[in-house]
């Protein structure tokens, strides 16, 4: 029998619809796939050869469990002209971004520690922290208030056994950016009760209205803040599994600890790749955020189109999160739109409780699967 800690732990509703549009897609079934946080694009040339020219030139070794130095010192650089955090390359860890999360509560988390995060939110977060021990405390985000979290909720929720709050903006499900405002409060609250902040930022470069700040760029923030992000979304990257983690020295020391018992060292020639990424040309993804900006109205555009359905316009990331007014389950709602519709949606109650009467969609997907997609979706619940 498993251990009881990964008996405890929530599968992954984005995996699951994922496997299962492979299965009916390998059974022959035309399935548009709204499923996935993955860009549609090709990773950059630039990058693809820079990667090539280091496996050619045979740097397919280990390297020091914190990463390359070229590739640390460019994290930080950019993680200071960008979002303003004082770092340099002693406070970088080169790590895969969810391996950063996961890192990160085993590192600081212990058996009965609360973490709160926002309601709805990524689901590995609460895998990430049960796996440590911890308890996950949701803080619930409303439709009204466009999904942005509640400082004054966020204080209520804090106890003698609160050890961290886990920050996404902009925000996967919802799409959400925390104004700059609200971010400061919740700054000052973690400060006052010397609470940790753990900031995803891996959306950090697609927001489309309004500004991405990063927490640990208030003052007196960055000891306080263990900050994430990587190359996934905004470099088209998902399959080279490269990220980072920033923090003050003590704490990457800290969490490449564990780093160096488990994977050791991210993958060599990807590093090198990653360096031409953060220093080399950057159109390429000007022009990514440019198209997802283009899709994101397309798909508002449609999903007004579709009677009972509600959405805020989304102000980052690449996800919209309509709200229907239908008297079915959002699992159920997805499981529908897949078999009947042949059209694949991630149900709200995959990102926590609060997530119910919702459902996720996917723009990272080309102007003509997004039409046909949501067709089939409006489709579907004309008849319901």
């Amino acid at each position: 029998m498993v251990s009881k800690r990964l008996q405890e732990i929530p599968a992954s509703g984005t995996i699951a619809i994922s496997n299962l549009v492979s299965q009916m897609k390998s059974e022959g079934v035309d399935i548009v796939s709204f499923s996935m946080g993955e860009p549609d694009f090709t990773t950059p040339d630039n990058i693809i050869e820079a990667c090539c020219d280091s496996l050619r030139s045979g740097y397919t070794h280990y390297t020091p469990s914190l990463g390359i130095p070229e590739l640390r010192k460019a994290v930080a650089d950019v993680s200071r002209k960008e979002s303003g955090i004082p770092c340099d390359q002693s406070n970088v860890l080169i790590t895969p971004c969810k391996q950063a999360i996961f890192l990160t509560a085993l590192a600081y988390i212990d058996p009965g520690d609360e973490v709160i995060l926002s309601d709805p939110s990524w689901v590995s977060y609460e895998a990430c922290i049960r796996l440590a021990g911890g308890v996950p405390v949701y803080v619930p985000t409303y439709f009204e208030d466009k999904f942005v979290l509640d400082p004054a909720k966020v204080e209520a929720a804090i106890t003698p056994r609160t050890r961290m709050i886990i920050l996404n903006t902009p925000s996967n499900p919802t799409g959400c950016v925390i104004p700059r405002a609200v971010l400061k409060q919740i700054a000052d609250i973690a400060m006052t009760h010397g609470i940790k902040v753990l900031a995803d930022e891996i959306y950090s470069a697609i927001v489309y209205e309004g500004e991405h700040v990063s927490i640990s760029a208030f003052p007196g923030m960055f000891e306080n803040t263990i900050t994430v992000s990587g190359l996934s979304k905004s470099y088209a990257m998902t399959g080279w599994r490269l990220g980072w983690a920033i923090a003050p020295a003590e704490d990457i020391k800290a969490i490449n600890k564990l780093q160096s018992h488990s994977i050791s060292c991210a993958v060599s020639f990807v590093q090198k790749a990653a360096v031409e990424a953060l220093t080399g040309q950057q159109q390429s993804r000007a022009d990514m955020i440019k198209e997802f900006r283009r899709r994101r109205d397309i798909v508002m555009d449609l999903v007004e189109e579709i009677r009972g359905f509600e959405c805020n316009v989304p102000d980052g990331a690449f996800y919209v999160f309509p709200k229907y007014n239908r008297d079915i389950p959002s699992a159920k709602l997805a499981e529908i739109l897949l078999r009947e519709g042949h059209v694949a949606v991630t149900p709200g109650t995959a990102f926590g409780p609060h997530g119910e009467g919702f459902f996720r969609i996917s723009y990272a997907a080309s102007e003509e699967q997004i039409r046909e997609g949501m067709a089939r979706i409006k489709k579907v619940v004309s008849g319901l």
